[in-house]
C-alpha cells in the first residue's frame, strides 16, 4: 500500500495534476515569504515529485 497512489484514476484529468502541482509549489513559496525554510523545502520538494510524477511519467490508465 502506497501512502499516496499518483496512478490513481482521481488525477486521470490534466487539470487536476497541474492543480496538485501549482499548490505544493505555490505553497512553498508563500512558506519562503513568510520566513519558514523548513516547510519551504518539505513543500519544494512534494512539489517537485509531483511535477515528475504527474507531468513527466504519468501513465493513465485505461478505464475499465
Amino acid at each position: 500500500m502506497k501512502l499516496i497512489d499518483v496512478q490513481h484514476s482521481f488525477f486521470r484529468p490534466l487539470w487536476r495534476r497541474i492543480a496538485v502541482v501549482a499548490v505544493c509549489l505555490g505553497w512553498a513559496i508563500y512558506e519562503i515569504a513568510t520566513g519558514s525554510p523548513f516547510f519551504a523545502i518539505l513543500f519544494g520538494a512534494v512539489g517537485i515529485y509531483c511535477v515528475y510524477q504527474f507531468l513527466i511519467v504519468f501513465a493513465p490508465n485505461d478505464p475499465d
